[in-house]
């Protein structure tokens, strides 16, 4: 084998970290109310508690501070300063870091897939690779949502994250393509959802600096919310005595030094507490505070609060297929900025440049290449010796400048229909719990891969990209490299390319996009109110049957947004105000 084809092998296994966005500017704001966890007495007070400063905790947080006290819990560091998080062309960097101060924590699902979740304030807008695009409107009538309010959300978050990309060659011809595929017609850019071809916004400005939901912070009442960063919440503690069904009146933190602090709601009606830790972290939560199936926190010596079966189940993960397409000639770097809307349920994406290998910025490490991360799965985890990774460094050391030129078409499945579920592994919350997705499970989903699949060959055999890709180089040895490459600890066949079922079961990767463990109806109600028991909600993704659109976390932030104001206005009329 080639270094130059060990190089273009190599690169796939970026393909799983192109699908959302990182986070915050190159220049720190100057936010008086965030303080390191350890500054915090042992005893405090507020209107809200919110766990989990991600996504959509910090515009829910902004949001409540205007008229309330909120404390807000993030088990992470601040992403302001990190040029791994914030510059477009360090990508991948931030997700290849797995020490333990990392904003980014690895887990590889039951399936075998390798995965992360966010651990840093601005949660998975941090490391994503910044697509920012809305949910359509049939998914906003489904769940029930009021349009208007919700419309005037997603602005709200627009202003300070979301940016129309440059359109450069790469992507104009990925654009294209889809078009001479027939993902038609063509929308222009846009934020809304709609069927055929568009360009997406970004939270990357033009200048490459990434904006995350940490930046919605700007928005808050300095002198109503206290953020501590660090703080790692362990129980959500309850009231009993007196009371019909439990409910929520605080929760039990540690700081990096070990010691533990309590916060505790006001009294009153209207005090909450509201989970957003994600959909690892939020039912994990609720199951080690004792909320969950019964027998698995007996399992577990964990003391009974509520019998809720539905806790952690409905776990989905949409599937993600990537093809890598070696070019002849120099490309951008791009991260996803076209997307192909299908008919069918599958989603088309793409992203380029040598960046995905960490190359530009750190060439001895290699970013999402390095073999540091244990994505090249085939050498078992007992194998990776600091020998035997210094060597596959040095191997990557040597491969030319052109095994790092090309990009990679993806497709994502919509939905999906199959679904896992997710169990505790320890009762540390700082360990990942054990979560299975099913891939593939359900036909439907296999399906969408295929046509998906399908679409990506047209795109690749169209005359508008035919530049970039080698003269004779056909779709089936595309398919064959890349499954070579070992980017989940999944058996591989051989020749794949004569089954796109099979090449789709074998090369199966995270777009990040998981969700589901608190879904509507089953742990919460439509006001995203926990069943069973008051003064708490869950507002996240963990809550969501389907995925959002094409990239959720423009939902996920105006979600936060969205409920914060619905939360505010029932605080004032509860005070008889309006």
């Amino acid at each position: 084998m080639s270094n130059g084809k060990l190089g273009w092998w190599r690169l796939l296994v970026v393909a799983s970290f192109f699908f959302h966005g990182l986070s915050s500017s190159e220049t720190a704001p100057n936010y008086s109310f965030v303080h390191n966890a350890t500054t915090a007495p042992p005893t405090s007070y507020y209107d809200y508690i919110i766990v989990g400063g991600g996504t959509a905790g910090c515009p829910l947080a902004a949001t409540l501070s205007h008229n309330a006290t909120v404390l807000l819990l993030e088990r992470g560091g601040s992403p302001y300063g990190n040029s791994n998080i914030t510059l477009l062309s360090s990508f991948g960097s931030a997700l290849s870091d797995l020490s333990p101060n990392s904003p980014s924590q690895r887990f590889i699902s039951e399936d075998g897939v390798i995965n992360a979740r966010a651990r840093v304030l601005g949660g998975g807008s941090c490391l994503n690779a910044g697509f920012y695009t809305r949910a359509g409107p049939g998914y906003v009538q489904n769940v029930g949502w009021d349009p208007r309010l919700v419309n005037e959300s997603y602005q709200w978050v627009e202003d300070v994250v979301a940016f129309q990309p440059p359109m450069r060659e790469w992507q104009s011809a990925v654009r294209d393509g889809l078009l001479q595929a027939g993902i038609v017609p063509f929308n222009g850019f846009t934020y809304d959802h709609m069927n055929g071809t568009k360009i997406g916004g970004s939270i990357f400005d033009r200048e490459g600096n990434r904006h995350t939901a940490a930046d919605l912070l700007g928005y808050a009442n300095p002198h109503g919310i206290n953020v501590l960063l660090h703080a790692t919440v362990h129980k959500i503690l309850f009231k009993t005595k007196g009371l019909a069904r439990p409910q929520a009146n605080g929760v039990q933190f540690v700081d990096t030094q070990g010691v533990r602090h309590t916060a505790y709601l006001n009294p009153g009606p209207k005090s909450e507490l509201i989970i957003s830790a994600g959909s690892l972290g939020s039912p994990q939560l609720l199951m080690l505070s004792g909320i969950g199936p019964a027998d698995h926190l007996k399992a577990h010596n964990i003391s009974l609060v509520l019998d809720q079966p539905n806790v952690g189940q409905g776990m989905r993960d949409n599937p993600m297929n990537a093809i890598y397409i070696p070019s002849p000639l120099p490309v951008e770097v791009s991260l996803i900025q076209v997307v192909g809307i299908t008919p069918f349920g599958s989603y088309i994406e793409a992203a380029s440049g040598e960046n995905f290998g960490g190359r530009t910025v750190h060439p001895r490490d290699f970013g999402m290449l390095s073999p540091k991360i244990g994505q090249l799965s085939i050498v078992p985890p007992k194998q990776r010796t600091p020998e035997a990774l210094a060597e596959a460094i040095e191997q990557m050391s040597n491969l030319p400048d052109i095994a790092f030129q090309g990009g990679f078409i993806i497709e994502k499945v919509m939905g999906p229909v199959s679904t896992g579920h997710l169990e505790l592994q320890s009762l540390d919350p700082n360990q990942n719990p054990s979560v299975t997705f099913n891939y593939f499970q359900e036909p439907e989903d296999l399906q969408r891969c295929v046509q998906g699949l399908q679409t990506i060959e047209k795109v690749i055999d169209s005359q508008p990209f035919s530049k970039f890709k080698y003269q004779g180089q056909s779709v089936h040895t595309l398919l064959n490299m890349t499954a070579s490459t070992p980017v989940n600890m999944l058996p591989h066949h051989a020749n794949v390319s004569t089954s796109l079922e099979q090449f789709c079961k074998d090369t199966v990767m995270t777009i990040w996009h998981y969700h589901g463990g608190c879904l509507v109806e089953r742990v919460v109600d439509s006001d995203y109110k926990v069943i069973g028991v008051d003064s708490l909600r869950v507002i996240d993704g963990s809550t969501f049957y389907y995925s959002p659109g094409t990239n959720p976390q423009a939902t996920v932030m105006m979600l936060g947004r969205y409920m914060g104001v619905r939360m505010l206005r029932e605080r004032l009329e509860s005070q008889g105000r309006k």
